[in-house]
């Protein structure tokens, strides 16, 4: 009963030029969804939605994965059923906004010194010293790396848009090294072993745990940290933040922002006013 209308959501993601991870978001959400109402789709109304985002409320879910769920709904009843949407009967919950991790630049250097392999270990450097995600690094060909203008492109990339990223020169030396000893990949510059095929993103979670435990970081540090710990270094060093929100891919400068509050403020040279002198002298 539900499956063709799963396979729409496919059908409609694709036209309209959805990424492969978001349209697989859509479907399993959604999927959850017909299995808990237990209902034709045909048949759905908001109330269904709404009755569906208490239950994972009351369950514990964050209110990031509400909007989550709340957005494969909106896709569904719209695009595919052609049914209206009431924002205000199923509102969009008020995300609790965490500050990202970042790590020290002590702690990079651990990360990558607890990386054996070195195709991980390649991946990692890209991803601190060019800011890299995770799908951007593990869908790079060889054609992307410019050795003349020491640069990264970044083709297609989570905003439907293509971009220049900086690339390090400690991060070439180490991608030089595993392109010699790892047989020279002309493609797919970090092909599955087994399928010379593209990297799943939970495949780099798993090596990055890895690294993360044998360096004895904290768990929750994972492959994003790296990106949010170039921006927050970068604004460290006296960076515009024009600029860090141009080598992010950033479509609104709002994004960037968050690391106004990662960086080291000691280090930006901000001084509390409670420590400043009056007249040039305390007392």
């Amino acid at each position: 009963m539900y499956e063709s209308y799963i396979n729409k959501i496919e059908d409609v993601g694709k036209l309209r030029n959805l990424k492969p991870g978001t349209i697989r978001t859509y479907k399993n959400n959604v999927r959850d969804f017909l299995k808990f109402i237990n209902k034709h789709p045909e048949d759905l109304t908001c109330e269904d939605a709404r009755d569906f985002l208490l239950y994972l409320k009351d369950k514990g879910d964050k209110s990031s994965t509400l909007n989550n769920k709340n957005g494969s709904l909106v896709f569904f009843y719209k695009r595919v059923l052609g049914k209206l949407w009431d924002d205000n009967l199923v509102p969009r919950a008020i995300n609790d906004y965490a500050i990202p991790r970042v790590l020290t630049r002590e702690e990079v250097e651990r990360l990558l010194d607890a990386t054996p392999n070195l195709k991980y270990k390649a991946m990692f450097s890209l991803m601190y010293s060019s800011g890299l995600r995770v799908s951007e690094v593990i869908h790079l060909n060889y054609e992307d790396i410019s050795r003349t203008n020491m640069q990264i492109y970044i083709r297609n990339s989570k905003t439907h848009s293509s971009r220049y990223a900086i690339l390090s020169k400690r991060a070439l030396d180490i991608l030089t090294e595993y392109w010699f000893k790892c047989g020279k990949p002309k493609g797919i510059l970090f092909p599955n072993q087994w399928t010379g095929e593209y990297l799943t993103p939970s495949a780099t979670g798993l090596e990055m745990r890895k690294s993360v435990k044998k360096a004895g970081l904290p768990k929750d540090v994972h492959s994003h940290c790296l990106r949010h710990s170039f921006a927050t270094h970068l604004l460290e060093d006296g960076v515009d933040i024009r600029y860090i929100q141009s080598l992010l891919g950033h479509r609104s400068p709002k994004s960037t922002e968050i690391y106004l509050h990662l960086s080291n403020k000691t280090v930006l040279g901000i001084v509390s006013p409670f420590d400043k002198e009056e007249g040039g002298a305390l007392g």
